[in-house]
């Protein structure tokens, strides 16, 4: 059986016996997007497939660096850290491209936690659509940098002075692709392998830097193979001696790593007009039909209360500066990449709308979780966008309403109080996920940069 065709508890439990395989891995995301999991024996995964399992709900209550919130609801001390309940998909089902014949399946966070689960928050919103009667197609680019690096030289150097895998400005070139075309047939080969083809990758401006196109698919699985990707991208690296990295800027002197979102929506009905696109319109200019017109509102209205959502490290707001190809205000305009979004003018079936203030550190559930509600809410409410952008966005002026926060402090307080947020979200994820956004600033403001000590240690 091929393990994409496995739909049921029955065919997991199937496929698992045919492989005589005594062990399978587990995996489900954290609210930062980091994949946590465990290999997990046959008879306790086909216990898990019928009953869920328990997972120390601490996964909910601490940082990427495994640090405890001391600002936590969800979980705490006061809680005493119990068991978070976790739903096994059986519909994830896949082969590991780089780990030999070893079953992968996903879960997600159930009962009370899936109100902080990334990828529950995601099926709330795309609920919201099917209530309203749409489905919603998305896909993700990334850009990451390679380096001839170690999990062990990285911090012997302190994170200065690494090798790239290549040197140099070589936007797509094939130079570039057919020298390394290992590296690249690695990544192709194994995301076709575990269900996750890439559109196209290629080389980017910078060293080492690759950027790769996952296909297009509905929303949801979109977001799971996002994830995945950023995850088993940096395993196959490392599993060949190199190191990925999808900070959202890891120097000073190149360009930031983005996580471009596209996005469309459908009708959801099979009946006559079921499975059209509606964001294009054949007698508009530009293409935009006023579903479109109204989303793009939304999400222009709204990127400024939801920004933690999509850039959500201290690290993310130092890629959101002008000239850098990355968006400073809430702009949008048609085929401009200087703007925050990006309508791209097609057909009924490519009309859509990119996401392009998000970088390659987001959590990809809720980065499409949010560009989605805020295009929905603009929809409910049939906003107007302001006047599209021609030209240069980064010289030009604009409202402070479509500022963007500067900080993930200031982001998380504007996601506190966004009713729109509550109203989509709900108050128990708005909280504990701005609590957690709060947490990250603050660690990071416990800290001296190398830029302080070089600038005040002996002058100041």
């Amino acid at each position: 059986m091929n393990p994409r065709n496995v739909k049921s508890i029955a065919n997991a439990k199937a496929i698992v016996e045919k492989r005589g395989l005594n062990y399978v891995k587990v995996g489900v995301f954290d609210i930062d997007g980091i994949m946590r999991g465990k290999y997990m024996s046959k008879e306790k995964f086909f216990s898990s497939l019928d009953n869920g399992f328990g997972f120390c709900d601490v996964v909910v209550g601490w940082d990427s660096q495994d640090q405890l919130y001391d600002n936590a609801s969800v979980t705490g001390w006061h809680t005493g850290y119990p068991d978070a309940e976790v739903r096994v998909l059986p519909e994830s089902c896949r082969e590991i491209a780089w780990e030999d014949d070893m079953l992968f399946f996903l879960g997600e966070f159930s009962g009370k936690y899936q109100e902080v689960c990334p990828r529950g928050t995601l099926k709330r919103v795309l609920d919201r659509a099917d209530k309203m009667g749409y489905k919603v197609k998305a896909g993700f680019e990334f850009e990451f940098f390679m380096f001839e690096e170690t999990s062990h030289s990285v911090r012997e150097k302190n994170y200065q002075n690494l090798k790239p895998i290549q040197p140099g400005h070589f936007g797509y070139s094939v130079l570039r692709n057919t020298v390394d075309s290992d590296i690249y047939r690695n990544i192709l080969d194994g995301c076709i392998q575990m269900d996750m083809p890439l559109e196209g990758l290629h080389e980017e401006t910078g060293p080492g830097v690759l950027e790769a196109a996952i296909t297009v698919d509905e929303a949801l699985a979109a977001a799971d193979k996002a994830s995945m990707f950023k995850t088993f991208a940096k395993i196959m690296a490392q599993k060949h001696g190199l190191m990925a990295t999808f900070m959202a800027k890891w120097s000073p002197d190149w360009p930031g790593q983005s996580g471009h979102i596209h996005i469309s929506l459908t009708k959801k009905s099979k009946a006559r007009g079921g499975g059209k696109g509606i964001f294009y319109d054949v007698k508009d200019p530009d293409g935009m039909s006023k579903e479109m017109t109204q989303f793009v509102a939304g999400q222009q209205k709204l990127m400024p209360e939801f920004l933690s959502m999509i850039a959500p490290t201290v690290n993310s707001y130092t890629r959101l500066i002008p000239g850098f190809w990355a968006p400073t205000d809430s702009t949008w305009g048609v085929d401009n990449r200087t703007t925050a979004l990006r309508v791209i003018k097609g057909s009924e079936k490519s009309q859509r709308v990119e996401y392009r203030v998000a970088a390659a550190d987001c959590n990809p559930y809720l980065a499409l979780a949010a560009a989605i509600a805020s295009g929905l809410h603009g929809m409910e409410a049939d906003l107007k966008p302001e006047p599209k952008i021609e030209g240069n966005a980064y010289e030009q002026t604009f409202p402070k309403r479509l500022a963007l926060p500067t900080t993930l402090y200031e982001a998380a307080g504007r996601l506190k109080a966004s009713k729109v947020a509550r109203d989509m979200f709900g108050d128990i994820f708005v909280d504990h996920y701005a609590a957690s956004r709060e947490w990250e600033e603050r660690e990071f403001r416990r800290h001296i940069t190398d830029w302080e000590m070089q600038r005040y240690f002996e002058i100041i």
